[in-house]
């Protein structure tokens, strides 16, 4: 099977957004925030046009994603370790005798267990698959999703797909 890949990763693929993670199983940072910034690269085979994916709307789709989660609080919802109350309005995210509460509209509520540049890039993944399914894309291989926090630090999630029989 013959496969190509496309990458993306642009400076304005960015999202400026505030988090705290809990590391070490117990120590929890502070509230501080990053100019993340996203890129991706799909492997597929070629399409009746000979494309893996279109360049523009792959950086569509991605700027879309970065813009969902650009001047938001990140909250991790599936958290084990903060109790994370959604109020109609209001967010209430508590860490032993810590605190925070926040406009509901200011946050991303995000389906990941700590906001970790490691489970943002598993997050951009899925959405982006999401994505790439509906337009109909049956043919990919490979996707690997990149999410930098700061220049020169970064964390990569990859995953493989079956290319179905019919793609």
């Amino acid at each position: 099977m013959e496969t190509y890949r496309v990458r993306v990763t642009k400076d304005y693929l960015t999202f400026c957004s505030a988090h705290f993670i809990v590391f070490h199983g117990s120590q929890c940072e502070r509230l501080h925030g990053h100019n993340y910034r996203i890129g991706a690269e799909l492997e597929a085979v070629l399409d009746e046009d000979f494309l893996v994916f279109d360049f523009i709307a792959l950086k569509g789709i991605l700027r879309e994603i970065s813009n969902e989660l650009d001047h938001r609080l990140l909250v991790p919802l599936e958290s084990s370790k903060f109790s994370i109350e959604l109020g109609e309005e209001r967010v209430r995210i508590a860490y032993e005798d810590r605190e925070w509460i926040v406009p509901r509209g200011d946050c991303a509520l995000l389906p990941i267990e700590n906001t970790t540049a490691e489970r943002l890039a598993y997050h951009v993944s899925s959405r982006l698959l999401e994505e790439l399914e509906r337009r109909g894309m049956k043919r990919l291989v490979r996707m690997s999703v990149e999410v930098e926090e700061s220049p020169g630090q970064s964390a990569v999630y990859t995953r493989a797909f079956d290319l179905p029989s019919d793609a």
